[in-house]
């Protein structure tokens, strides 16, 4: 246990951040299940429509620091051939 008073100040900084950072990883998921649901569903222009969203929240992530760059459009990249292959 932290015995400093800037120690145990950091502790409650490092919670506080893995908090948010966590509620935003939850909320990409979530728009992930999303579409998902929809290319399931066969629902094209509501998975265009998701995807776009989705696209935008794993963007803001990479900038927050939650997903590296790569694995970001990699996620991206894949969605987005699973909804063109579903309008074909």
């Amino acid at each position: 246990m932290a015995n400093h008073k800037s120690a145990k100040k950091s502790i409650r900084q490092i919670q506080k951040r893995a908090d948010v950072n966590k509620a935003r990883k939850s909320r990409v998921k979530t728009y992930i299940k999303k579409v998902l649901e929809a290319i399931a569903s066969g629902k094209n222009d509501d998975a265009r429509k998701v995807l776009s969203e989705v696209q935008s929240e794993i963007d803001r992530g990479v900038t927050k620091g939650i997903f590296k760059k790569n694995t970001a459009s990699r996620r991206i990249s894949r969605l987005a051939a699973r909804v063109k292959a579903m309008a074909a």
